[in-house]
């Protein structure tokens, strides 16, 4: 499968093209930023989707890989609550290792089913953006460093989180495709 078979740009499951308000205006947006992160994949191999061209440990499969399981834990957290996303400070030198296998493209992992993935995770996120009662609803943040103790976020807030991230990586890809073979995304 292409790039261009993959991305649901333009293509949003029933429920999403019906959202109207700010509801479409939060999906129009993501969908915006999930085809300029999935763009920077357009033509690669795997061996290239998971190369490292930076100083970092960032490769394009890694941060496909990453943006999935930001959507997919965020939407459970939106469905389930705290519960869904654990407790961050007591994760273990295992349990951050795993983490990050997120950024990465593993052996055997290809970019087809890197991407594949991220449409999925895309749909159940649209789905649920386009649908869920009430965006002012929300639920108290997990345990972690970076959150506020005691603060909650709304369904739109982490709509709006989504974004960003996306938005963030999608930077991030850009400078690691040019770095890679000279491609831009974006200019």
């Amino acid at each position: 499968m292409t790039v261009d078979e993959l991305t649901t740009e333009g293509k949003s499951p029933a429920d999403a093209t019906a959202a109207t308000g700010e509801r479409a205006d939060l999906l129009a947006i993501l969908t915006k930023q999930r085809h300029f992160l999935r763009f920077t994949t357009r033509d690669l191999t795997d061996e290239q989707a998971g190369q490292r061209t930076t100083a970092s440990e960032l490769c394009l499969g890694g941060l496909i890989k990453h943006v999935t399981s930001v959507e997919r834990h965020w939407v459970a957290f939106i469905q389930e609550g705290p519960v869904a996303m654990g407790d961050f400070t007591a994760m273990t030198e295992a349990d951050w290792a795993r983490r990050a296998d997120e950024f990465r493209l593993l052996p055997g992992e290809t970019l087809a089913g890197v991407l594949a993935d991220y449409a999925e995770a895309a749909r159940r996120t649209d789905e649920l953006i386009a649908t869920v009662p009430d965006l002012a609803a929300s639920q108290p943040l997990p345990k972690a460093p970076w959150f506020e103790p005691g603060a909650r976020w709304s369904v739109r807030r982490v709509a709006m989180h989504i974004i960003a991230e996306t938005a963030q990586h999608a930077g991030h890809a850009d400078i690691i495709r040019e770095s890679l073979d000279g491609a831009k995304t974006m200019g």
